[in-house]
């Protein structure tokens, strides 16, 4: 039986799908038996069945695939004609497959001998074609088959159309707000004929009949449809709210998805360290967005390890630290109203102070003096600049010299923070914080030098006014006491490298002069005698506080973000753009790119990362197969070794991939509809960019003749086996690589 869930589902529906597609097309052969492409496009569904049961280990439904793929094969070859008898026992064995399948997806006992022949006699080894298997082997009795319903249980939804849904329903979310102002401007205009009506009526003289009575019906149309347009609005926002949170709930999956994944990686990995160490999960049931879960897989997987490698001690460590000889690692998630937290921590050494500064000293991240006026939090802060690391040993477990960095960007790239708490000799908790949805997000908009700029809300902490006075130069950067410490700050149009812009307004301002960000509401002018004020907004990213001197603080709003183009695919300080309610296009700022910026200003503590530390970051392999199963299996099994892993569903897409990342190798199926693995490979090889680049074929084909095409074509290695093995695929891989 298939124990893994997520795998067992994948099967059911992929395998659900190949026996159609051969359904289909023998229903096609009866008409014309010779057609050469259809009967390639089945053996290619046939090969790519037999190598989903062949990669979970289901000898039954691998051994009856490979009798179809081998008929198949020999009508490909003119071996044999595809005869009605022929394409009888085709028929009947895609029965006998499905009975398979369902029992094997329901968890049901192994269908009995008249639905299908026993292990012993399905060995691939000994399998003949299926035109020559005896009908009795595979017809079952239609009397046997109860009637029942016809009902489909599950849909496959293109997960790119669920974020098109998604998009089109934040767009709904942004217009529902617009008509919501409309509904303000509605209020603004009755009040005014209430106000004109009655300074009609109190007129001394006497009033203009016809003017107060055309006034009055005005203001009671105006009323109806104030009141029509309230419900309107009402309704709308009902509905409105009810698609957002149905479709975000079709994209929703529980943390366990991955969490499930790390026991056996912690208990291996404290194998191979020699230390003892028991993971504790909690909240696994905590639902979260696909795309976080996609994105946050790895991340974790570096901090588990880290914590592993640097954070929990050796027993006897642990023995003379008066610990427990068993260290604990408690991965922890919840969901707020607004987040989803995603907490790592650990009862081992924690962070040391010392180390890090003098790590910091040794990579040109600060010098002493500079070092010794940061807060606890700020040093801290430092082992998630790119390449840190006080360790003098780089080992594999904790990811080859590859630091916090990696985890940092990743969480910065789906909108959220990371904190970090430790106590020396006590552990080390690392804290992360997103999203629960990733199509809108709530931003404070800011207009610099007559340009408007959004700052996500969930890193604004307060907002407020100041005089030119209350700044100060401290360490070589301007700041500003707040709460009783200094925080740094400085111009937003400074870090964003604004030149040639037109002088701020010299009538911006805000309502009040210090406003927090859930409480704000909307901006207006404020007089010229408060000209010597200046509006900052700060942020809090990690746990570090910086400001940002703009020119007027505008409004808050719920706004729509929008994928940048692939030119546009990394820009520094920004994250996105979006559409503001007056048609504005507006660029979304990344925080924690500005921290980076205003930190550059002082002093680099961003440098290069050392040589050896770019050759040790992780390999990045192109993984082509066109089998769900079978890629969603060594895509695990790959990233398990440590590589990061880009897939596609066949040779053309592979090819296009390529160009996008610098991979390290390419790992291919042979047989994949639209460009197989053959044309593939060749067609890396004509390109003089991927001459070098590693190509290794795993596949089924075992023949001399299959091996020497795959070689000709220009493979490194070809590897073929009955039953997968993940070893030969990874010795193959540290050889090449």
């Amino acid at each position: 039986m298939i124990e893994d869930k997520e795998l067992r589902d994948l099967f059911k529906i992929e395998s659900a799908e190949h026996l159609q597609r051969l359904d289909d097309g023998l229903l096609r052969l009866e008409k014309t038996p010779s057609d050469a492409a259809l009967i390639e496009e089945m053996f290619r569904e046939a090969h790519s069945l037999k190598g989903a049961a062949r990669m979970l280990g289901l000898s039954d439904i691998q051994a009856r695939a490979h009798q179809l793929e081998d008929g198949l094969g020999a009508a490909k070859h003119g071996e044999t004609a595809l005869t009605a008898e022929a394409l009888d026992g085709m028929y009947q064995g895609l029965n006998a497959i499905r009975d398979l399948v369902n029992a094997e997806c329901s968890n049901a006992e192994q269908p009995n001998a008249e639905c299908g022949m026993r292990n012993a006699e399905l060995k691939p080894e000994s399998a003949e074609v299926a035109s020559s298997v005896p009908h009795s082997e595979f017809r079952t009795p239609h009397s046997d088959v109860p009637h029942s319903e016809f009902r489909i249980d599950t849909v496959r939804v293109d997960p790119l159309k669920l974020d098109a849904l998604m998009t089109q329903t934040g767009e709904l979310t942004v217009a529902k707000i617009r008509i919501a102002r409309r509904l303000a401007e509605i209020d603004g205009l009755a009040d005014f004929c209430d106000e004109w009506l009655r300074t009609e009526n109190a007129r001394r003289s006497s009033p203009d009949v016809a003017v107060a009575e055309r006034l009055e019906q005005l203001g009671a149309a105006l009323d109806r449809f104030r009141s029509g347009a309230y419900e309107d609005s009402a309704r709308l926002e009902y509905v409105a709210g009810q698609l957002e949170d149905g479709i975000r709930a079709i994209r929703l999956l529980p943390l366990s998805t991955i969490f499930n994944q790390f026991p056996r990686l912690v208990h291996d990995l404290a194998q191979e360290q020699q230390k003892e160490i028991e993971l504790i999960v909690e909240g696994g049931e905590t639902s979260a967005d696909k795309r976080i879960l996609e994105e946050m897989k790895d991340p974790l997987m570096h901090m588990l390890r880290n914590a592993i490698d640097h954070g929990i001690e050796t027993p006897q460590q642990r023995e003379q630290a008066g610990k427990p000889r068993g260290g604990t690692i408690r991965l922890k998630a919840w969901q707020t109203a607004t987040h989803v937290v995603i907490e790592i921590g650990d009862d081992g050494r924690g962070l040391d102070l010392d180390a890090i500064k003098l790590a910091a000293l040794k990579r040109g991240a600060g010098h002493e003096r500079e070092l010794a006026a940061m807060s606890t939090t700020q040093i801290q802060s430092l082992i998630f600049v790119s390449g840190f690391s006080t360790s003098t040993f780089v080992t594999d477990v904790s990811g080859r010299g590859v630091g916090l960095d990696v985890v940092r960007n990743n969480v910065a790239r789906l909108k959220g923070n990371i904190q970090t708490e430790s106590a020396p000799g006590q552990g080390l908790t690392l804290r992360v914080q997103l999203p629960v949805t990733l199509a809108t997000a709530r931003v404070l908009i800011a207009a610099v030098n007559g340009r408007s700029y959004a700052i996500p809300v969930e890193y604004v902490q307060i907002s407020r006014m100041a005089q030119p006075n209350e700044i100060f130069t401290l360490e070589g950067r301007a700041s500003l006491m707040l709460d009783g410490q200094a925080v740094s700050v400085a111009r937003l149009a400074d870090l964003l490298e604004l030149s040639n812009a037109e002088p701020p307004n010299a009538d911006f301002g805000m309502r009040n002069a210090e406003l927090t960000a859930g409480a704000f509401n909307s901006a207006f002018r404020i007089p010229h005698s408060a000209l010597e004020y200046s509006a900052i907004v700060f942020l809090l990213v990690g746990e570090e506080r910086f400001g940002l001197i703009v020119d007027e603080l505008i409004d808050e709003q719920e706004v729509v973000l929008k994928a940048q183009s692939a030119m546009l695919k990394r820009v520094r300080n920004v994250s996105g753009a979006t559409l503001l309610e007056t048609g504005e296009v507006c660029m979304v700022l990344n925080p924690l790119d500005l921290l980076k910026s205003l930190r550059k200003k002082a002093v680099n503590i961003g440098a290069a990362p050392p040589a050896e530390a770019v050759a040790a970051a992780k390999k990045l392999l192109l993984l082509a197969e066109d089998s769900i199963t079978t890629r969603t299996q060594e895509k695990r099994i790959l990233e398990g070794a440590g590589y990061e892993v880009v897939t596609a569903v066949d040779g053309m897409d592979a090819f296009n991939k390529l160009g996008t990342r610098a991979f390290d190798a390419v790992v291919s199926d042979v047989v994949m509809p639209n460009l197989d693995g053959l044309a593939l490979t060749a067609k890396i090889r004509q390109d003089r960019r991927y001459t070098e680049l590693p190509v290794i074929l795993v596949t089924s084909l075992a023949s001399e003749e299959d091996q020497r095409r795959g070689l000709e074509a220009g493979a490194n290695a070809y590897i073929t086996k009955p039953s997968f093995d993940q070893q030969v695929l990874l010795d193959c891989l540290k050889r090449l690589i």
